[in-house]
């Protein structure tokens, strides 16, 4: 990523959770089987598959009881002391008419890829975004129904997602601290509205700027290496909080709250892969999760957990 941000040689990237496996390929180079949308920039071969209407998508969860048994090991660990946030996360099997492919052309996201035969990301939120000499993050964080009566006021004044939010704000400045500076707190707890396949949702994100170095094009790779993984989807503080994520959860968790994102030469954008579904052995899995804190309890974060499980696709049918 070094030499080819600083020769000015356009890529790709997609790195793993826990930055052992990645994928860096220069645009020429990319296997055309890979599809991405991130944000305005695309790379999706013209195939002119016709895309099935979504007529199923079944949820099967795991139990309450398996979750809270989770949830009581991980809020345990906050109450003593060692995190103030930490991100747990499931994998739930869902049953669907569609293929991985059929949900990436139906899917409407900021931020899309497709790995064939291996997983489909349709992710609202931004890692980080580099543009005229700066860099942005916009953590997001709180989450709720927006046909709840009162959706938008009752998530705007929970203490729970307000102390989360202040959390994750801090944790993100002190990242992007390491790697730029004149960090700015640009906006606070602004609201964006995600429609999915049965309900829309309202979620709440700040906005964090700073000021990168001249030759910062040359210094991509080391900056990543710094800032993975993405405070959003992991806690603070970061080192204490992975070691109670490896206890807490079943399985590696590989790309999924991983990042991927394009270099244009001179910028990049970047996302958080949530919102992920993966295939394995002839099974489709959608991993969701959510930040626990001192003020979380188990009904609250298994049910969003839930809510997180959907496909944004806005129109039913289209060709892509």
């Amino acid at each position: 990523m070094n030499s080819l941000g600083g020769s000015g040689n356009p890529f790709f990237f997609l790195i793993s959770f826990d930055k052992t496996m990645s994928l860096v390929s220069p645009m020429a180079d990319l296997d055309p089987c890979i599809r991405f949308k991130i944000n305005e920039h695309r790379f999706e071969a013209h195939d002119h598959v016709s895309l099935p209407f979504l007529e199923k998508f079944e949820k099967d969860p795991f139990s309450i009881e398996e979750y809270t048994e989770r949830f009581n090991r991980v809020k345990a660990r906050i109450e003593y002391g060692d995190s103030y946030l930490v991100n747990l996360t499931f994998p739930t099997p869902i049953d669907t008419n569609l293929s991985l492919r059929h949900i990436y052309g139906l899917a409407q996201a900021k931020y899309k890829l497709l790995m064939p035969d291996n997983f489909v990301v349709f992710s609202p939120e931004c890692f980080v975004k580099i543009a005229d000499g700066h860099i942005y993050s916009y953590p997001m964080k709180g989450t709720i129904d927006a046909g709840i009566e009162n959706a938008e006021q009752l998530l705007l004044e929970d203490e729970k997602e307000l102390a989360e939010h202040y959390t994750i704000v801090d944790l993100i400045r002190n990242d992007l601290g390491m790697v730029a500076d004149r960090i700015e707190l640009t906006k606070f707890r602004y609201l964006d509205t995600i429609r999915a396949n049965d309900k829309t949702l309202l979620q709440t994100s700040s906005e964090i700027r700073g000021r990168l170095p001249l030759d910062y094009a040359s210094r991509l790779g080391n900056m990543l290496d710094t800032l993975l993984p993405a405070g959003s989807i992991s806690g603070a503080p970061k080192k204490e909080t992975l070691d109670i994520i490896r206890e807490a959860e079943k399985d590696p968790r590989g790309f999924y709250t991983g990042v991927f994102g394009f270099f244009d030469g001179k910028n990049m954008d970047s996302a958080v892969a949530i919102r992920y579904i993966e295939e394995k052995e002839n099974q489709l899995l959608y991993r969701s999760g959510g930040g626990i804190t001192a003020m979380s309890t188990a009904g609250q974060e298994y049910n969003e957990l839930i809510d997180k499980i959907y496909v944004p696709t806005g129109r039913k049918h289209l060709d892509s």
